[in-house]
């Protein structure tokens, strides 16, 4: 396989990655969350159906693709020659993709800390009262709903970069 290296590994399976990631991010803001807000008036079957079976199982890709993304991301940061450290220090040459690389990772951080632990209450997967569950709710929407705005400049740095604007 000619011209198949190390580098081109690492960003397809960054991109396949960020792909799945931000696919989901994008199926429970404009899908899932409508979808269940029309599901609360059928009885039959209601947002069980969703909660119970389609969201614990996206909500696995969704957690670990971000991670995966996130750790392609660091590789390529390498192959590419940009450096993990020039990248989040902003160094110069780095600071378009080190901006795409902050934006993911503050992402990922609401992934892990606020979207997911809240989904578990959400759920049922974990105990929660109806106050903390409405918490949850508010939390994780708001968090999800970030990850989408902060999406759109995320890509646009991470592809400027790959089309010759390294700053």
């Amino acid at each position: 396989m000619e011209g198949l290296n190390i580098l081109s590994l690492t960003v397809w399976f960054h991109v396949m990655a960020g792909i799945t990631w931000i696919g989901l991010l994008y199926y429970f803001n404009f899908v899932q969350v409508p979808a269940v807000g029309q599901a609360l008036a059928d009885n039959d079957p209601g947002p069980a159906a969703i909660n119970k079976y389609v969201a614990p199982r996206a909500l696995l890709w969704f957690r670990w693709a971000a991670v995966a993304t996130f750790i392609t991301g660091l590789s390529a940061l390498e192959s590419l020659g940009v450096g993990i450290v020039n990248a989040f220090t902003l160094a110069e040459g780095a600071q378009i993709i080190g901006l795409g690389a902050w934006l993911g990772t503050i992402m990922l951080f609401n992934v892990w800390v606020l979207i997911w632990p809240n989904q578990k209450k959400i759920l049922g997967m974990v105990d929660a009262t109806a106050d903390e569950i409405a918490k949850a709710k508010k939390v994780a929407l708001m968090a999800s709903r970030t990850n989408t705005l902060l999406s759109i400049p995320m890509l646009m740095f991470m592809v400027s970069y790959g089309h010759g604007m390294p700053y």
